[in-house]
């Protein structure tokens, strides 16, 4: 069977651009891949993080994980930090990689913006821990959301070039899985920004922790424009706030943006709203509840994650056993 690697980083509250953009689509995956999904705590800290808030948000991200329909028991589900070989991994790579490539990621430049010398160096080279991430477990596949599919293409470089200079074909190149009509969701205050855990407004946002009442309220006071809902994809396009909206409510309910389009035709917002919110609070209050009932018993989700570092530590770890010999460094 073929192998998936992904993860998210424990910061801030998971929204619904996670659920719809990564966990709703992992919840099919593991019926078809051998899947390991990862919370990447060590992604986290290439900026300051409060450690007991880090700690906490860790647990969080993993029972959100299993309360969206991630199986303990298919999947393997673990942080990252409890499996050493992400980071040894990381460090042969970082030797070979060309200063060049890294120079290429647009992300750094995103994030680090006008501060580029005073950040730290985990910062500009997370992109080759995010490779080793992958490469340990020799992963086939890896679900990717549009602004990470540069990372990948490293990551599948950075195997060309381990394969080419050791003479072996140990690594695989892992493809990207891109799908569902909401890969990218976008702000609900504002149609060409991507939704994001750090933005100031809790209204931008629909969070995994939102009750009922609060996801109906975000939906309603979503940004607008005054004209009726497009007949098109075309019209759509250039109407970010609609599409958005529209593209939320194909991914909810497993219909395709044109279905969408075609069911709301010249609707109202205001009824579509209406529609969508009773949409999303059948599909996202039954998680936010199953999350609150597996963070209530914490020994059981560590519990949960020291099995599924070992399930990981056990393909991880005779991995890097093979890696060190084709590298020359010494077993003794």
């Amino acid at each position: 069977m073929n192998r998936i690697l992904s993860g998210i980083q424990p910061t801030g509250n998971l929204h619904i651009g996670n659920y719809l953009g990564a966990l709703k689509n992992w919840v099919r995956l593991q019926a078809e891949y051998e899947c390991i999904f990862c919370i990447v705590d060590l992604h986290a800290i290439t900026v300051p993080q409060d450690p007991v808030a880090l700690r906490t948000s860790t647990r969080e991200v993993a029972a959100t994980y299993i309360a969206a329909g991630i199986d303990a028991e298919k999947a393997t589900i673990f942080n990252q930090s409890t499996v050493s070989a992400h980071a040894e991994l990381s460090w042969i790579l970082t030797c070979l990689t060309p200063l060049g490539w890294l120079n290429r990621m647009t992300q750094f430049k995103d994030k680090a913006g006008k501060n580029k010398d005073s950040v730290g160096l985990g910062l500009y080279a997370y992109p080759v821990l995010m490779a080793a991430d992958i490469l340990i477990y020799q992963a086939t596949h890896v679900p990717v959301g549009e602004d990470q599919k540069q990372h990948l293409e490293l990551a599948r470089d950075l195997a060309q070039l381990f394969n080419r200079q050791f003479g072996t074909d140990f690594f695989p190149l892992p493809e990207p899985q891109i799908m569902g009509a909401a890969t990218r969701v976008m702000s609900l205050r504002d149609g060409t920004k991507k939704m994001s855990k750090s933005d100031a407004s809790d209204y931008s946002r629909i969070n995994m922790t939102d009750d009922a009442d609060t996801i109906a309220l975000k939906i309603r006071k979503a940004k607008t424009d005054p004209l009726p809902l497009p007949d098109s994809i075309e019209a759509a396009a250039a109407r970010p706030e609609a599409e958005n909206l529209l593209s939320i409510y194909a991914a909810l309910t497993d219909a395709s943006l044109a279905e969408t389009v075609a069911q709301f035709a010249g609707s109202e917002f205001s009824r579509f709203k209406e529609t969508l919110a009773e949409v999303a609070v059948a599909k996202l209050a039954p998680i936010a509840d199953e999350r609150a009932r597996i963070l209530s018993d914490i020994g059981q989700l560590d519990a949960l994650l020291r099995r599924g570092a070992e399930r990981a530590n056990a393909i991880a770890q005779p991995n890097l056993a093979a890696i060190k010999d084709l590298v020359g460094l010494l077993r003794p």
